[in-house]
């Protein structure tokens, strides 16, 4: 049986992920346009999608044709799911589901952490918000990371902010 030797400066290293999600809820759009939420609810937490982290390692190594999760391409996702996270996961597990493009600007970049940000207007998403996700656009589909959290149900007329930070350490 081999063993593997370590010299007595090295430390067992650790990459970490982190995320926070953040909602920003909004009675109206005068509201949102006033930056006047009613509600923000932040969570942390979520689990990593086999699919999506394929896609990164692909992304990372300049093989095959992978699609970015960059302005032109990231959405987040919203759904009533209520499905337990599981990295094998391909997709929000509702039957509501919506997807949005990035709002201008993101996703956005600071230091170690990434921010997906997308607003969700009077007409759209209006049920159950239960879970988010991240991926790479409605062709590639490559779901990043899945989070399930009851964050209530944004009805007609309502704006809601998503923004999604991941951080690695």
């Amino acid at each position: 049986m081999e063993k593997e030797s370590k010299s007595a400066n090295e430390k067992p290293g650790r990459l970490n992920l982190k995320t926070k999600f953040t909602i920003r809820k909004f009675a109206n759009e005068e509201a949102y346009k006033k930056n006047q939420p009613y509600e923000v609810s932040v969570d942390e937490g979520n689990i990593g999608l086999n699919e999506g982290i394929r896609e990164l390692w692909d992304l990372a190594c300049g093989l095959g044709s992978p699609t970015p999760y960059d302005s032109t391409n990231a959405q987040t996702g919203v759904g009533d799911g209520t499905e337990a996270e599981d990295p094998s996961q391909t997709d929000l597990t509702g039957t509501n589901k919506t997807y949005k493009g990035m709002d201008s600007g993101y996703p956005q970049r600071s230091n170690q952490t990434v921010a997906f940000r997308s607003t969700y207007g009077s007409g759209e998403a209006n049920y159950s918000w239960n879970e988010f996700i991240v991926r790479n656009g409605a062709t590639a589909a490559k779901d990043l990371i899945r989070k399930r959290s009851n964050q209530g149900t944004k009805a007609s007329g309502q704006t809601w902010e998503l923004t999604i930070e991941i951080t690695m350490s």
